[in-house]
């Protein structure tokens, strides 16, 4: 007897835990979506305020369409000037970032695999008597991934890339120039096989 009342009173502080931490994530993303500058469909998921970064507690221009699915551990940053569109029904598989200094868009019915990686910006590279990497300032280029893009497992995606519509990036590439329209992109690894 004693068990089962230790048991209820268990099960009933947990879910008070539960709903106060629901509680505070959704009064989190009421207050993200408020904001001027954020323009997300209603049907994001998760409705998670914590995946959006920017500089200062401030987030630039976002805008993300109709059925737009984020897996575990993604996390995307828009400073306060840049802009992120992101078209409808795109999906992000785990472990994806968007890093935004300047802008990002992302066409319609694009997919991206674990791991995948986008880049509108590096740091500034000093040359002098040493190079000097520069940790406040950047080098910006505009990203653009077209419409029905597949783009592969932990690729990433470099400054002042085009990705045509129809497009496949393959796993593991480093996308560093424009790829035009129906195109795919292989990485073309070597493996080297050797008996012991």
């Amino acid at each position: 007897m004693l068990g089962k009342l230790k048991n209820n009173i268990s099960q009933k502080i947990i879910a008070l835990i539960e709903n106060n931490e629901k509680r505070k994530m959704q009064e989190k993303w009421n207050i993200f979506m408020s904001k001027s500058n954020v323009d997300i469909h209603p049907s994001f998921s998760p409705k998670n305020a914590d995946l959006f970064k920017g500089e200062n507690n401030e987030v630039g221009n976002i805008i993300i369409g109709e059925n737009f699915l984020m897996r575990a551990y993604g996390s995307i940053l828009v400073f306060p000037e840049a802009k992120l569109k992101i078209g409808d029904g795109v999906f992000f598989n785990n472990y994806c970032s968007i890093n935004c200094l300047d802008k990002i868009e992302i066409g319609d019915n694009t997919i991206f695999g674990e791991g995948v990686r986008l880049y509108d910006h590096n740091h500034l590279i000093e040359k002098g008597e040493k190079l000097f990497v520069e940790k406040e300032k950047y080098t910006k280029s505009p990203v653009t991934i077209g419409k029905n893009c597949w783009i592969g497992s932990n690729t990433v995606i470099l400054k002042g890339v085009t990705i045509g519509d129809n497009s496949i990036i393959g796993a593991g590439c480093v996308i560093h120039k424009s790829v035009p329209p129906n195109t795919i992109i292989k990485n073309n690894q070597n493996l080297i096989t050797q008996s012991l």
